[in-house]
């Protein structure tokens, strides 16, 4: 069964599977160079091809994500997969991104959005106001990494606005398989809530945690901020996109000193406080 790990773009989905990877993949909880890997995203076109689905158009893509889904789930059988997502959790022409057959749960990663706009801007090579209106809208990312060496299809997620897309997944917390984690506290106290989402987890899959001491202080070590930001110096980064001059655009830039709400225009911070007030209000932002 499949726990999802949902988010609008740069909002701490790396780091959170970057935890997870080192604690589930890893003998000791040591993180590797691209240990995050072991996370595969969705959708994901390998993932359509692998199990002879049609990748020919979106439309196909979109009608077969269920599909694949089950496909996935019926070869693991009761073992658990991880998968990270950006997209929404609504139907797409018709047909719906995920059912309660095959998601176990998902752990849903927000970001204030003030502080969202300024990774944004750099990871898609923006400008601060772009990010800012783009965030606001219904986005679809086409993932160039994706691209396969025939220049063929490139796979899109259906993002929606900021707002749409955390309050999308919410649904899940009818049927109690929703956590939402806050990215903030994920960075300024990773250990406690490194252990909530162990234990959501756990709980998900009717068990009680029993945590590895010696794999769980490794993992916090390894995939600190500046742990990762120097593999990133050292060995690159998987998932870093390429800007237009052909080189690869730092992924780990910012980290946690980006949550200062100073980083952005006075005008663009008050811009987004006027969008998202409601949702900015009932995540304790302001």
């Amino acid at each position: 069964m499949i726990i999802w790990l949902a988010s609008f773009p740069k909002s701490g989905n790396t780091f959170l599977r970057a935890l997870l990877s080192a604690y589930f993949h890893t003998p000791d909880g040591i993180y590797q160079e691209n240990t995050v890997l072991k996370i595969s995203q969705f959708p994901e076109i390998n993932l359509f091809k692998k199990y002879g689905f049609d990748t020919s158009s979106d439309l196909d893509l979109v009608k077969n994500y269920i599909n694949v889904q089950k496909k996935m789930n019926s070869i693991s059988g009761n073992k658990i997969r991880f998968l990270k997502t950006h997209s929404i959790f609504l139907d797409i022409n018709g047909y719906n991104f995920t059912d309660l057959k095959n998601t176990l749960g998902v752990i849903y990663i927000v970001r204030d959005p003030r502080t969202v706009v300024k990774s944004y801007a750099n990871h898609f090579q923006v400008t601060l106001e772009e990010a800012t209106n783009r965030i606001s809208k219904f986005v679809t990312l086409t993932d160039e990494r994706q691209l396969n060496d025939n220049k063929q299809k490139r796979i899109i997620s259906h993002v929606g606005s900021w707002s749409k897309n955390y309050h999308s997944w919410k649904i899940l917390k009818n049927f109690n398989k929703y956590l939402l984690i806050k990215y903030e506290d994920l960075t300024n106290d990773t250990e406690n809530v490194f252990v909530k989402v162990l234990s959501f987890i756990f709980k998900l899959c009717n068990s009680t945690l029993v945590l590895d001491k010696n794999k769980f202080k490794n993992t916090i070590k390894s995939t600190s901020f500046s742990v990762m930001q120097r593999m990133e110096k050292d060995k690159g980064f998987a998932e870093a996109m390429k800007g237009r001059d052909g080189k690869k655009i730092t992924f780990f830039k910012y980290g946690p000193k980006n949550n200062n709400l100073n980083t952005i225009p006075l005008d663009l911070k008050k811009k987004i406080e006027s969008m998202f007030k409601n949702e900015l209000e009932e995540l304790e932002y302001i």
